[in-house]
Protein backbone atom coordinates (compact mmCIF):
# COMPACT_ATOMS: atom_id res chain seq x y z
CA UNK A 1 0.00 0.00 0.00
CA UNK A 2 1.15 3.75 -0.73
CA UNK A 3 1.67 6.48 1.54
CA UNK A 4 0.26 9.42 0.26
CA UNK A 5 0.85 13.42 1.25
CA UNK A 6 -2.54 15.19 -0.09
CA UNK A 7 -2.32 18.65 -0.17
CA UNK A 8 -5.81 21.07 -0.27
CA UNK A 9 -7.04 23.32 -2.91
CA UNK A 10 -7.41 27.12 -2.08
CA UNK A 11 -10.58 26.68 -0.42
CA UNK A 12 -8.82 25.05 2.05
CA UNK A 13 -9.21 21.53 3.65
CA UNK A 14 -12.66 20.95 2.84
CA UNK A 15 -15.21 18.05 3.44
CA UNK A 16 -14.64 16.89 -0.17
CA UNK A 17 -10.86 16.93 0.26
CA UNK A 18 -11.63 14.86 3.77
CA UNK A 19 -13.90 12.84 1.81
CA UNK A 20 -11.18 11.55 -0.54
CA UNK A 21 -8.26 11.23 1.68
CA UNK A 22 -11.42 8.83 3.21
CA UNK A 23 -11.57 6.77 0.27
CA UNK A 24 -7.81 6.05 -0.46
CA UNK A 25 -7.99 5.03 3.61
CA UNK A 26 -10.49 2.53 2.95
CA UNK A 27 -8.75 1.04 0.14
CA UNK A 28 -5.51 0.87 2.72
CA UNK A 29 -3.17 3.56 2.24
CA UNK A 30 -1.85 6.28 4.42
CA UNK A 31 -2.92 9.61 3.37
CA UNK A 32 -1.90 12.62 5.00
CA UNK A 33 -3.77 15.86 5.17
CA UNK A 34 -2.01 18.82 5.89
CA UNK A 35 -4.20 22.01 6.99
CA UNK A 36 -1.88 24.39 4.63
CA UNK A 37 -4.32 27.21 5.67
CA UNK A 38 -4.44 26.72 9.80
CA UNK A 39 -8.22 26.09 10.01
CA UNK A 40 -10.10 28.38 7.30
CA UNK A 41 -12.03 27.51 4.86
CA UNK A 42 -13.48 29.05 2.11
CA UNK A 43 -16.66 29.07 0.02
CA UNK A 44 -15.66 30.87 -2.81
CA UNK A 45 -12.61 30.65 -5.31
CA UNK A 46 -12.23 34.62 -4.48
CA UNK A 47 -12.48 34.73 -0.83
CA UNK A 48 -9.65 31.57 -1.41
CA UNK A 49 -7.62 33.48 -3.38
CA UNK A 50 -7.93 36.82 -1.37
CA UNK A 51 -6.64 35.00 1.80
CA UNK A 52 -3.67 33.45 -0.47
CA UNK A 53 -2.65 36.56 -1.86
CA UNK A 54 -2.70 38.08 1.94
CA UNK A 55 -0.24 35.05 3.30
CA UNK A 56 1.95 34.51 -0.03
CA UNK A 57 1.51 31.90 -2.55
CA UNK A 58 5.24 31.54 -1.79
CA UNK A 59 4.05 30.72 1.93
CA UNK A 60 1.44 28.54 1.27
CA UNK A 61 3.70 26.20 -0.75
CA UNK A 62 6.34 26.32 1.89
CA UNK A 63 3.61 24.78 4.21
CA UNK A 64 3.01 22.16 1.91
CA UNK A 65 6.89 21.36 1.30
CA UNK A 66 7.31 21.82 5.39
CA UNK A 67 4.34 18.64 5.64
CA UNK A 68 6.42 16.40 3.89
CA UNK A 69 9.51 17.08 5.96
CA UNK A 70 8.00 15.48 8.83
CA UNK A 71 7.61 12.20 6.39
CA UNK A 72 9.40 9.77 5.11
CA UNK A 73 10.36 10.35 1.80
CA UNK A 74 9.15 7.26 -0.37
CA UNK A 75 5.72 8.28 -1.01
CA UNK A 76 3.21 9.54 -2.97
CA UNK A 77 2.65 13.44 -3.67
CA UNK A 78 -1.11 14.41 -4.51
CA UNK A 79 -1.95 18.09 -4.94
CA UNK A 80 -5.81 19.34 -5.74
CA UNK A 81 -5.11 22.95 -7.72
CA UNK A 82 -2.72 25.66 -5.40
CA UNK A 83 -1.80 22.39 -3.31
CA UNK A 84 -0.42 21.23 -6.82
CA UNK A 85 2.54 23.51 -6.76
CA UNK A 86 4.38 22.05 -3.37
CA UNK A 87 3.15 18.41 -4.64
CA UNK A 88 4.79 18.84 -7.93
CA UNK A 89 7.72 20.80 -5.91
CA UNK A 90 8.08 17.60 -3.88
CA UNK A 91 7.51 15.39 -6.72
CA UNK A 92 9.90 16.63 -8.88
CA UNK A 93 12.71 17.96 -6.41
CA UNK A 94 12.44 15.63 -2.96
CA UNK A 95 14.54 12.26 -3.52
CA UNK A 96 13.00 9.34 -3.09
CA UNK A 97 9.52 10.35 -4.10
CA UNK A 98 7.53 7.49 -5.67
CA UNK A 99 4.33 9.12 -7.70
CA UNK A 100 2.45 12.03 -8.55
CA UNK A 101 -0.74 13.30 -8.60
CA UNK A 102 -2.16 16.14 -10.02
CA UNK A 103 -6.03 17.94 -10.11
CA UNK A 104 -6.85 20.14 -11.72
CA UNK A 105 -3.31 22.00 -12.18
CA UNK A 106 -0.16 21.56 -13.72
CA UNK A 107 3.01 23.28 -13.49
CA UNK A 108 6.18 23.60 -16.24
CA UNK A 109 8.70 21.20 -14.91
CA UNK A 110 10.92 24.13 -15.71
CA UNK A 111 9.33 25.93 -12.24
CA UNK A 112 11.72 23.81 -10.63
CA UNK A 113 15.59 23.69 -9.93
CA UNK A 114 15.64 19.89 -11.55
CA UNK A 115 13.78 18.11 -14.49
CA UNK A 116 11.08 15.92 -13.73
CA UNK A 117 12.57 12.62 -13.10
CA UNK A 118 12.08 10.89 -16.31
CA UNK A 119 10.81 7.51 -14.25
CA UNK A 120 8.45 8.74 -11.90
CA UNK A 121 4.98 8.23 -12.41
CA UNK A 122 2.34 10.76 -12.51
CA UNK A 123 -1.28 11.11 -13.11
CA UNK A 124 -2.95 14.73 -14.39
CA UNK A 125 -6.59 15.09 -14.11
CA UNK A 126 -8.46 18.32 -15.37
CA UNK A 127 -11.71 18.91 -17.06
CA UNK A 128 -11.09 19.73 -20.31
CA UNK A 129 -12.61 23.34 -20.47
CA UNK A 130 -11.71 24.12 -17.37
CA UNK A 131 -10.44 27.89 -17.90
CA UNK A 132 -7.66 27.64 -14.63
CA UNK A 133 -6.77 24.50 -16.29
CA UNK A 134 -6.83 25.37 -20.54
CA UNK A 135 -6.04 29.03 -20.36
CA UNK A 136 -3.74 29.37 -17.32
CA UNK A 137 -0.83 27.34 -19.08
CA UNK A 138 -1.82 24.34 -16.78
CA UNK A 139 -2.80 21.96 -20.13
CA UNK A 140 0.55 23.09 -21.80
CA UNK A 141 2.80 22.25 -18.90
CA UNK A 142 0.59 18.65 -18.38
CA UNK A 143 1.13 18.10 -22.16
CA UNK A 144 5.04 18.44 -21.66
CA UNK A 145 5.44 16.64 -18.67
CA UNK A 146 3.56 13.55 -20.64
CA UNK A 147 5.83 14.37 -23.23
CA UNK A 148 8.74 14.55 -21.16
CA UNK A 149 8.18 11.44 -18.97
CA UNK A 150 7.93 8.06 -19.33
CA UNK A 151 5.19 6.95 -17.02
CA UNK A 152 3.05 10.66 -17.17
CA UNK A 153 -0.74 9.92 -17.97
CA UNK A 154 -2.87 13.22 -18.99
CA UNK A 155 -7.01 12.49 -18.27
CA UNK A 156 -9.19 14.95 -19.43
CA UNK A 157 -12.74 14.78 -18.65
CA UNK A 158 -15.93 16.65 -20.32
CA UNK A 159 -16.98 19.58 -18.86
CA UNK A 160 -15.65 23.07 -17.59
CA UNK A 161 -15.79 22.63 -13.83
CA UNK A 162 -12.34 23.73 -12.15
CA UNK A 163 -12.66 21.73 -8.59
CA UNK A 164 -15.14 19.15 -10.11
CA UNK A 165 -13.41 16.36 -7.58
CA UNK A 166 -14.59 17.94 -4.47
CA UNK A 167 -18.04 16.66 -2.95
CA UNK A 168 -19.12 19.01 -0.80
CA UNK A 169 -18.70 22.10 -3.38
CA UNK A 170 -21.38 23.09 -6.32
CA UNK A 171 -18.69 22.49 -8.99
CA UNK A 172 -18.93 18.51 -8.13
CA UNK A 173 -19.43 15.85 -10.82
CA UNK A 174 -19.50 12.68 -9.18
CA UNK A 175 -19.79 10.65 -12.53
CA UNK A 176 -16.16 12.16 -13.51
CA UNK A 177 -14.27 11.76 -10.08
CA UNK A 178 -15.82 7.97 -10.08
CA UNK A 179 -13.40 7.63 -12.87
CA UNK A 180 -10.72 9.76 -11.47
CA UNK A 181 -10.86 7.74 -8.28
CA UNK A 182 -10.71 4.51 -10.35
CA UNK A 183 -7.95 5.39 -11.88
CA UNK A 184 -6.12 6.51 -8.95
CA UNK A 185 -7.00 3.61 -6.75
CA UNK A 186 -5.09 1.39 -10.16
CA UNK A 187 -2.20 4.20 -10.01
CA UNK A 188 -1.37 3.55 -6.27
CA UNK A 189 -1.79 -0.14 -6.53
Amino acid sequence: MAEVLLLHHVLGRTNGIEAIAEQLRNEGHTVHVPDLFEGCTFDSLEEGLAFVKEIGFGEVTKRGVRAASELSTGIVYAGFSLGVAAAQQLAQTREGARGALFFHACLSTSAFESKWPADLPVQIHAMSADPFFVEGGDLNAAQELEASAHHAELFLYEGEEHLFTDSSLPSYDADATKLVMKRVVEFLA
